[in-house]
Formats: C-alpha cells, structure tokens, sequence
C-alpha cells in the first residue's frame, strides 16, 4: 500500500487515484462533460500542473478541492496525480472550498450559495453573513441574496441549473413564496414564433420585466394593511409581519432591488391575515354589520350587506354649504360603524346607515328641498359634479384607448390571449365593464354575464386588439390597487400620450353637447300658445 506523507510545508507527492475519494461538502456538485473532456484532453499531453489539495480520512485521502482535476484524471487514463495533503478540520475544509471555488469564474451561483449555506450551519465556530462577506471579500447584501438561493423551488432551481433563467431572473424569484415561483417563472418568458418550426419557441426577457411582474402581482404596501401588523397571534403559523423574512422592510439588504416602500411579498399570507382580522372584529363584536365594496351580487344567505343595502358616510369635510346639504355628508341616528368584508378596502372600517327608510339617507323630494330657490342651487350643483366626474371618466378612458392606439408590439395570439383571460379574472365587474365599452361591447341579459360577453369577444379578436386590451387591462387593475390617476399619467407619459390635449378635447365636446342642448330645449307653454294665436 503506498505510504503517504503528510506535508504542511506545501510539498506535492504523486498518489494513486484509487486512494482519493471526493468530499460531499464541496460546493461544486455540477460538471460539465465538455469541459471535463477537454481538461482530459490537456492532462493527456501535458499532465496537471497544479497540485489538488487533499487531507487523511480513515484509511482514505478526501479531496479538499481539485475534483475537477481528479475527474479529469481518470478520463484521461491517469494512475497517480500530484496532491498536498493536509490534516485539515471539517471547518477548515469547508472554508478552504468556499474560498477556492469563489476564485474560479466557472462556479454556478446555486453551488456558491449552498457553500455560505454550510458555513451559517455550522455550531461550532459560528457564522454571521457580515463574517462570511469579511472572509471572502464580499459586501453583506451580496452573501445574503445569494443565500437567499437556496430558496429557490425545485423548477426554478432546475431552470437556473440549465441556464434557462440568468442569475438576475433567479434571484428575484427566490424572494418569492414557493407557489409564487412557479408563476414568475413562467412570467420570464415569452413564447415567440422563430420561423425554425411550427411551434412557438420561449424568448427570456429582461430581468426588468420580471421585476415589473413582482411589483403589479406580488407586493402589497404594508402601511395600507387593515391588520395590526405587530400581532403574531392573528394568524399563529405565519406570527407577526415585524419579524417576517418575507417582507422587504424587515431585510432592506435582500430586497433592495424591489423599492424602498416596506411591502409584503406573500399574498397568500396576507389575504389570511385580513381574513383573520374580519373574523377577530366580527368576534369580538357580533352585531357588526358586514358590507361589500364589490358590485357582484351577495349570496342570499349571505351576512355580507351589498352595494344597494347602505349608504356610505363621507368622513371628508364638505367643500361648500350646498355639499354639507348633500345625504352622503350627513350622519343620522342610524349610522353605525360597519366593517368592509368583500371587495376594495377589505378589513377596514366605514360608517353606514342601512336604514332604508332613512329620512336623512333616503328623503323625499318634498323633504329634501324646502324650497324652489335651494332645490334649483342643489340640482345645478349635482349637475355640475356629475359633469365634471363624466369628463374626468371620459378624458381617462380617452387617454387609455390613446395608450391603447400606441401599443407598438404584435404579441402572439396565444399568449395575448392567455394573460387577457386571467387579467380579466382578476378584475371587479365595473372595471370590466368600463373595458367592454372601450371596444364597443355591451351586455344582454341572457348572454350570461359580461366577463363571457367580453371573453367570447376576446377568442374573434385579432392580435393586435388583444395587444391593446391586455395593455388597458392592465392599466385598470393596477389603478384598483394605487392612484388611479398617477398609473394613467405614467402610462400616458410610456406612450407618449397628449393627456392635456385630451382633457381640453373633451370639455369642448361637453360644453358643444350642452350648447345645443340649450339651442333645442323647447319653449313655455304660454309661449306656445302665444304663437299659435298670432
């Protein structure tokens, strides 16, 4: 058996292949076979040049790093290659294979983070990521995203092993829950016809359209929670969102890339928790009345109070002595605190009156305006509201089919299609509506609702309307999560759309539409007669 020397003075000696086993802590799981044949190839004809770092183990030597070399080795017909044996402790192995494979280009970032992965799991010493990054020349936001790798879910990992995904795309994904993963990688792709066949071939996009994808599907502004936040008993397996890794104010190194708002990266999570809150209010006080915000129609055994079954009290001061008159700003002895439990605000408090025959919510004509003089003054306030809301509705949807008009993209049918159809399901009734009547489609009774009307529609169009309505529909759902009007302007300023040029377009069509009106409005009765008598 041949005698091996133990040299700490750096000394190589040629040992037999057969002695050398592979270490299981070394980083480097992967190897490509090319790259391997052709490292065979080189040893062949030249042999290996640099010494593979080895230390004694029961009767074995365990490769500390150089399994590349050593593979290559066999490939090639090699009996013996040079090694530098060591007594080494399974820490100084550990760190002595982190630091060699963060020195070669060629290492895949899953096999690196696993590497800082078993240097955090060690008991004794222990690791911090500021030590790691201090050990290997790193800042602490780079050892920490890269961590955050070992995360990844098997599909994603396995797509980031084949390099179907970059390194950019995979961190981001990581950052996400498990079920949340598989989605966004399906969002790095595109499928696009090449010409090279009949299929469809899948084009990666850039890692800036993922992070679109994550900031309008995934993220949920923690300061527009309904929820204490602080409580860890309100959803006990998912504790309190102060200490949560999932959210990206409690990390600010790992998700610097998403914003600086402190947001929730879980929905799931999130959606139990203000489900949870509802119950815990409605638990804690079970005459609170429960309301929807939502315009789909309740079940008839449903506790949930619908649109048509209250009336909001504004909390905001009115503007003028015409407006503080107006039902919506006045509270009677009927108003009472209720808690949104569907539909836009979930979990939040509003005060109602669900009194129906309510003097101060539901009056009579006669009631309401005493006199001639006031009800004329009320009247011609509402109409000018009602003006100014129609403008503004109708100089949005201006803007949005002008966006619309600038898509400049020809998507596939296919896939057009497909984000339409789940866009769709993710929106309220009324903002399906609002989309259906941007293409000139209007519901009948007995077609069964319009999300199928509009759905119907959608499988005759073209690509280029899909093109155009996926881009509406996308600008309506992110303005039901945010400031309507701020996603319009930054979608406006995207296509390059005039909005103020649009603005005043439709106050010219309105003020035209109520000049003529006056022009056709018919005489008094006395006037009539008058005429004829002449």
């Amino acid at each position: 058996m041949q005698t091996i020397a133990i040299t700490p003075n750096a000394v190589p000696q040629e040992v037999s292949l057969s002695l050398l086993i592979e270490s299981a802590t070394n980083p480097r799981q992967h190897f490509e076979e090319d790259d391997l044949n052709e490292l065979a190839e080189t040893i062949r004809k030249s042999g290996v040049y640099q010494a593979i770092l080895a230390r004694p183990k029961d009767d074995r030597l365990e490769i500390v790093f150089g399994a590349r070399r050593y593979r290559a080795s066999q490939l090639a017909g090699k009996e013996t290659i040079p090694v530098l044996v060591r007594e080494m402790s399974d820490v100084e192995v550990l760190e002595a294979q982190l630091v060699e494979n963060l020195q070669r280009r060629d290492v895949h970032p899953m096999e690196e983070a696993e590497g800082y992965k078993r240097l955090l799991a060690l008991a004794e010493p222990t690791y911090t990521v500021e030590q790691i990054a201090a050990k290997v020349g790193k800042t602490p936001g780079y050892i920490a995203t890269r961590l955050k790798l070992t995360d990844l879910c098997d599909d994603v990992a396995a797509a980031f092993y084949q390099n179907h995904v970059g390194v950019g795309h995979a961190l981001l994904l990581a950052k996400l829950p498990a079920e949340m993963q598989t989605l966004g990688l399906t969002a790095c792709f595109k499928e696009v016809y090449t010409g090279a066949g009949d299929k469809p071939a899948p084009i990666l996009l850039p890692v800036r359209n993922l992070r679109f994808w994550i900031e309008t599907n995934v993220l949920l502004l923690l300061k527009d929670a309904p929820f204490d936040k602080r409580n860890a008993d309100l959803v006990p397996a998912a504790g309190s969102c102060v200490d949560c890794p999932k959210r990206t104010g409690q990390n600010k190194l790992l998700f610097a890339d998403l914003g600086k708002q402190d947001a929730c990266t879980d929905p799931g999570c999130y959606q139990a928790k203000v489900q949870a809150h509802i119950a815990a209010a409605v638990a804690a006080k079970p005459q609170l009345v429960q309301i929807s915000t939502s315009y789909r129609a309740q079940a008839e055994d449903s506790t949930i109070l619908s649109r048509n079954k209250y009336v909001c009290i504004r909390e905001d001061k009115p503007k003028d002595k015409v407006q503080a008159k107006q039902p919506e700003f006045k509270t009677c002895k009927d108003t009472i605190t209720a808690i949104i439990a569907d539909g836009e605000g979930q979990g939040t408090m509003q005060k109602v009156c669900t009194n129906p025959i309510c003097r101060v919510h539901h009056p009579k004509d006669e009631e309401r305006t005493q006199d001639e003089a006031s009800r004329a003054k009320w009247k011609a306030e509402q109409e000018k509201q009602r003006r100014e809301e129609a403008i503004a509705n109708t100089t949005g949807l201006r803007v949005l089919s002008a966006i619309g008009s600038a898509v400049p993209v020809r998507l596939l049918k296919r896939d057009l299609l497909f984000v339409a159809e789940r866009l769709m399901s993710l929106m309220e009734e009324n903002r399906v509506e609002a989309l259906a009547r941007q293409h000139g489609i209007r519901q009948k009774r007995d077609d069964g609702g319009i999300k199928k009307t509009l759905t119907a529609y959608l499988r005759r169009a073209d690509e280029g309307t899909l093109s155009r309505l996926l881009v509406e529909a996308s600008i309506l759902l992110a303005a039901s999560r945010g400031n309507a009007t701020t996603i319009l302007k930054d979608a406006a300023a995207v296509y390059k759309v005039d909005t103020e040029a649009i603005g005043l377009e439709v106050k010219q069509e309105f003020a035209a539409k109520e000049k003529a009106k006056k022009e056709t409005k018919p005489s008094a009765p006395g006037t009539v007669k008058s005429r004829k008598a002449a």
